[in-house]
């Protein structure tokens, strides 16, 4: 019963991920990111632990680390669940506390991109980044 949910959901994840590319972004010219801005993005529904978006669209907020073009960033996504630890770096978003997955770290294209939900401070961006190079020890 468990395997035949889990297909259905990749299933639903596919049709869903090709209506992205192929027909619902027609208005994604339109989507201005940058650093430090928090979206909802549609992750999908994704393989064992890596995280993954909810609802029908798949959806879960993610914090933008790096633009690296108008189109593509790299983001992490967010958890509303009190998560401490290395790979783990908490946030405030609207007055609330939230936690970035540091090691779910990957590249997103804008059109996954749906609503944006705010930004962080600078603090918290900073904070994120300095975690995020401890933990791949980039220092």
């Amino acid at each position: 019963m468990e395997n035949e949910y889990l297909i259905q959901r990749f299933d639903d994840w596919n049709i869903k991920k090709k209506n992205i590319q192929f027909f619902e972004r027609s208005w994604d010219e339109d989507i201005y990111f940058k650093e430090g801005d928090i979206w909802w993005c549609s992750i999908g529904f994704n393989i064992g632990s890596e995280s993954y978006g909810k609802g029908e669209n798949f959806r879960r907020p993610v914090l933008v680390i790096k633009k690296l073009s108008s189109d593509l960033c790299i983001a992490l996504p967010i958890t509303s669940q009190c998560k401490l630890g290395t790979w783990f770096e908490n946030i405030v978003l609207n007055n609330e506390n939230r936690y970035v997955m540091l090691y779910q770290i990957r590249t997103f294209n804008k059109k996954r991109f749906t609503v944006k939900l705010g930004e962080v401070d600078d603090v918290d961006l900073k904070r994120v980044k300095e975690k995020l190079k401890v933990l791949l020890e980039l220092l």
